[in-house]
């Protein structure tokens, strides 16, 4: 069998889980979204079932795999309803439905529904993906107080600019969604990952941590003890011996500046690892920091034994995990934690429980 897989740390996404729980003013949702990130959304959703409050999700679908698989605590649907057909099973799984479009509204005040829904209704204060303006949102909220079909609301919104630190848009956005929602008697709920770690004057009665769960750091210089959750690995299945001058991989991108020992991984795009991470980019084989080098290719990746003589066909090799940063990682290849761990793919994945 292939050497390559994703070990997911059950136990490090507890204790994660509990840091968010701690940075939390009341209750607080496990996002577990694009297969919790790629970790795997039900084994993580069973990990958390004791912990969490809830769940978030992006999909009906996402939603319907956890409620079929038996989790049964609230589930969020972040984007909401696609299409009005859709509220029937929202109803018929006791979902949580986020609402962020006059369409919406419309839809669910004719809606033929048994029972009344939980409705968040998503105000767009400075993110301009979804959400009613602000000049919008005391309307859209006292159609839900005069609608049947819904049970209660919690006023939502997301900040677009919270892992930036020097930057005044995360005060801006919320101090217009406080100025916006005074006087309305509901629940809010406006903090992600970076919102916790950085803003803690940012009220929440719900929080949405994602990314940290996962144990990648969510904003520059955070001093929070995440443990790595997945740990991306391989093996060396081949080793080459070239002299100072030789090329390595496609497009010849890296020259051997030296007689360099090369090991060939198990691993490549079509597992989820960046292909454009450059050389240098750090890997670990047998417990030891090296470097990529060359380009990735779809299966395979390459990297320097040469200072490490004891690895050899065989060896284990870290990609990210405990010894090797998804964070640094991610900053070599010029992206972000949350689109490499989401990438994962075709590698099987193996659950650690203690």
């Amino acid at each position: 069998m292939r050497p390559a897989r994703a070990l997911i740390d059950l136990v490090a996404l507890r204790h994660n889980f509990q840091i968010a729980q701690q940075l939390s003013a009341d209750k607080t949702l496990a996002v577990v979204k694009a297969n919790a990130y790629g970790h795997g959304a039900i084994a993580c959703a069973q990990a958390l079932a004791d912990l969490a409050d809830g769940f978030a999700v992006a999909c009906l679908e996402e939603a319907l795999q956890l409620r079929r698989a038996g989790i049964k605590q609230p589930i969020l649907l972040l984007e909401g309803f696609f299409s009005a057909d859709e509220l029937v099973l929202i109803a018929e799984y006791q979902l949580w439905c986020v609402v962020h479009a006059d369409w919406q509204l419309d839809a669910l005040e004719r809606a033929p529904l048994t029972q009344p829904l939980q409705i968040w209704l998503k105000m767009d204060s400075g993110m301009h993906r979804v959400g009613f303006f602000a000049h919008q949102y005391r309307a859209a909220y006292q159609r839900l107080q005069a609608c049947a079909n819904v049970a209660s609301i919690v006023l939502i919104s997301h900040f677009s600019r919270a892992d930036e630190l020097q930057s005044a848009a995360t005060t801006e956005q919320y101090q217009l969604f406080q100025h916006t929602t005074r006087g309305m008697d509901a629940a809010v709920s406006v903090c992600n990952s970076p919102a916790l770690v950085a803003w803690p004057q940012i009220r929440s009665d719900w929080s949405r941590p994602g990314i940290i769960l996962y144990g990648s750091q969510p904003v520059p210089s955070s001093e929070l003890q995440l443990l790595p959750v997945m740990t991306l690995q391989s093996k060396i299945i081949a080793v080459r011996e070239l002299p100072a001058g030789e090329p390595v991989g496609y497009g010849a991108h890296f020259i051997a500046p030296r007689a360099t020992r090369v090991g060939i991984v198990a691993m490549g795009y079509a597992d989820g690892y960046p292909r454009h991470a450059p050389s240098g980019t750090p890997v670990a084989v047998a417990g030891e920091v090296t470097q990529l080098l060359g380009r990735v290719s779809m299966d395979m990746l390459a990297v320097d034994l040469t200072d490490i003589p004891q690895a050899g066909v065989g060896s284990t090799v870290e990609l990210w995990g405990k010894a090797v940063s998804i964070d640094e990682v991610a900053a070599c290849a010029g992206t972000i934690s949350y689109e490499l761990l989401c990438n994962v793919q075709r590698v099987e994945r193996e659950y650690l429980t203690n």
